[in-house]
């Protein structure tokens, strides 16, 4: 079923509801009843994103590696794909040709991946540093 067909749906089920209230009092009534729904949603997805913060501090603070380690290892493992694929394979690949006449395939790193998420973090820490530059970050 496509996205318009349950959008027509929702839309008709909204008239047939929209129609058995008659009085002004009751559209009112359920206009409340709409909006404190709404406002409990917000309250639930903000107290999953405040608890998320919460386990976020809890790793930052420690030491261990397999818990706060893992921004190292993904940055370090960007930064050396990045220059296998940009220096080292190039160079290589350049000498075996001309020097050892080498006319074979040599191993390749799909860089697209790892680009993305180097770029990401790299995005992410100029942000940061904006913030703490600005006097906006959170102490």
């Amino acid at each position: 079923m496509s996205l318009l067909a349950v959008g027509s749906i929702i839309e008709a089920v909204g008239k047939v509801a929209g129609d058995l209230i008659t009085t002004d009092k009751e559209r009112m009534e359920m206009e409340i009843e709409q909006r404190k729904l709404d406002l409990e949603e917000k309250k639930l997805d903000m107290a999953v994103g405040m608890a998320q913060i919460d386990v976020n501090k809890e790793e930052a603070k420690s030491s261990n590696l397999f818990v706060a380690g893992w921004r190292p290892f993904i940055g370090w493992g960007c930064g050396i794909a990045f220059i296998y694929s940009t220096l080292i394979e190039p160079v290589c690949r350049f000498v075996a040709m001309t020097v050892f006449m080498y006319n074979g395939a040599f191993p390749t790193i799909d860089s697209d991946l790892t680009m993305q998420v180097m770029l990401g973090m790299l995005g992410l820490g100029a942000m940061r540093s904006y913030e703490k530059k600005s006097g906006v970050a959170a102490k």
